[in-house]
Order: structure tokens, then C-alpha cells, then sequence
């Protein structure tokens, strides 16, 4: 198996990121699909109109979301706080070789590039 580590500047508060990740009024206005989300342990999600599903495995607000994602595939996603900007750290494991291109390219055309976008404007 293989794991997937990018990191990401984000003009914007780890608060704001945050709610970006948790929020499903937040992620439909960055992924332009519905979303079905909150910010807690345990509870299941389905983002870009139920093309990724998962489980929300620890939640720490502001500063961390870890979650369980198709293929059984394990993201964790860690913010650091830079004053007014702040850098998501991607930690995506348990990969299929033959998938991690795919979730590579998917990570920054799909989730952190559409965010990055929102947050710049």
C-alpha cells in the first residue's frame, strides 16, 4: 500500500479551513456539488453529490480531521495556523499502487485547488 503526503497554503484562518472541511454549505461552495458532512466523530459523509463516502474518524476543530475514505483508505488532514494564512497538511494511506495517481491529481484538482480558489477571492 501506498500513502500520498502534499501540503497546502491556504489564505485563510485554521477556523475557516476547518469549517471548509466540516461544513456542508462551506464544501458545496468550493466543490460546486452536495455535501453531506459535520464536524464530528463517528458520523458517516458523502461529498461531491455522493461520489466520495466515509466516516469521520477523529475530529479535533481547527486543527486536525481524520477520516476513513473509499477503498478503506485512511486521510488525515492536519492545519497549522501562519497568522492569517494556513498550511493543510495531507496525510492519505492506505492507497492502492494502482489508485494513487489518481487520488493525487483528485486532491489537488477536486479538494485543496477549488478550496485554495475560494479562499484567494
Amino acid at each position: 500500500m501506498k500513502q500520498i503526503k502534499q501540503s497546502y497554503e491556504l489564505n485563510a484562518s485554521s477556523e475557516a479551513v476547518f469549517d471548509a472541511l466540516v461544513n456542508p454549505e462551506t464544501i458545496q461552495q468550493w466543490s460546486g456539488a452536495p455535501a453531506q458532512m459535520d464536524g464530528k466523530a463517528g458520523t458517516k459523509f458523502s461529498i461531491f453529490g455522493g461520489q466520495v463516502e466515509g466516516t469521520n474518524l477523529e475530529v479535533v476543530p481547527n486543527q486536525r480531521l481524520v477520516q476513513k475514505w473509499p477503498s478503506d483508505t485512511k486521510v488525515t488532514i492536519t492545519l497549522v495556523s501562519n497568522g492569517g494564512t494556513t498550511t493543510a497538511e495531507l496525510l492519505h494511506e492506505d492507497i492502492p499502487a494502482d489508485e494513487v495517481e489518481k487520488f493525487s491529481q483528485g486532491w489537488n484538482e477536486f479538494y485543496f485547488g477549488p478550496m485554495q480558489k475560494m479562499f484567494a477571492g
